[in-house]
């Protein structure tokens, strides 16, 4: 019945309980025999199990040097969550018209209505306004959120490649197609970034991390040209006639943009640290970190 107990070890040899030696020295009085094959086969089965079990642990080391402690993947979340509240952010900001608002004295046209024009990358809006609604103490009529008569029309920029015309005055049309494509080319990016730090956390590679934090960084620079590509935009549409005075002032929509491009620049180089081989923390305090 022992000779179907077959072990392999290591270097491929066979080994188990040798019977036969068992046998003639039980019928012999080889008592040392039967000892020595009693070794031998307890001799394989422990180097089988000493095998099995390295095997194992190289295993498990192999996987511990690849993949990410818990720690690390929290700071990874850590920093996406960063560059997601950027990503919210620019979305708000690119898709709504409220960059800047362009107001004439509120008593320009007549004592009852006043006219106020808010407008973004895409489109523009006039709002006709009762003068009653506006704050005493403001000069120009405005702001544009009051209640009132609205006129939306999108820019013919990326169609017929007309310009604007708002108070008389004429929009300059690279200017604005200049801030929309870097805006549009920001959104990319932060996809591009986005995806980089997926495949980060789904094949536990920091690697990753890298691209990623490239594609935050540099989408956070296009942010804030674009804001202020567009700011000059405004700038030579008011210079464009003097028939009508003007007020403008940055709106919420701008802010959201600013505030989105500090954000990803900060995410980016959250992820630009979490990608080095070594802690900065640790290379600037060696002290701390050797105790």
């Amino acid at each position: 019945m022992w000779s179907a107990f077959l072990f392999s070890d290591e270097e491929g040899r066979t080994v188990g309980p040798p019977t036969t030696g068992m046998v003639g020295g039980a019928a012999m009085g080889g008592g040392g025999a039967a000892g020595g094959g009693g070794g031998q086969g307890a001799t394989g089965l422990a180097n089988l199990m000493s095998g099995r079990s390295t095997l194992g642990g190289n295993k498990r080391r192999r996987a511990t040097g690849t993949a990410l402690s818990e720690a690390q993947e929290g700071k990874i979340k850590l920093a996406f969550f960063v560059a997601i509240v950027g990503v919210v952010l620019t979305v708000l900001g690119v898709g709504t018209e409220f960059w800047v608002e362009l107001a004439p004295p509120k008593t320009f046209y007549n004592n009852q209505t006043c006219v106020a024009a808010h407008l973004g990358l895409w489109r523009g809006c006039t709002r006709t306004l009762w003068v009653a609604d506006v704050d005493p103490d403001r000069d120009s009529c405005g702001p544009a959120e009051l209640p009132g008569e609205s006129n939306c029309s999108f820019f013919k920029f990326f169609t017929s490649g007309e310009d604007a015309v708002m108070f008389l005055k004429t929009t300059q049309k690279d200017l604005n197609v200049a801030a929309a494509m870097l805006a549009l080319f920001s959104l990319l990016l932060m996809g591009v970034g986005a995806a980089c730090t997926a495949a980060s956390l789904s094949r536990e590679a920091l690697p990753f991390l890298r691209p990623a934090s490239v594609c935050f960084i540099l989408s956070g620079v296009m942010l804030l040209l674009s804001l202020v590509v567009f700011h000059r935009a405004v700038l030579a549409l008011l210079a464009s006639d003097q028939a009508v005075p003007l007020q403008h002032r940055l709106s919420w929509s701008a802010s959201c943009v600013g505030c989105a491009g500090a954000v990803l620049i900060v995410g980016g180089a959250l992820f630009l640290l979490l990608a080095l081989p070594f802690s900065p923390w640790r290379r600037c305090l060696p002290g701390d970190g050797a105790s």
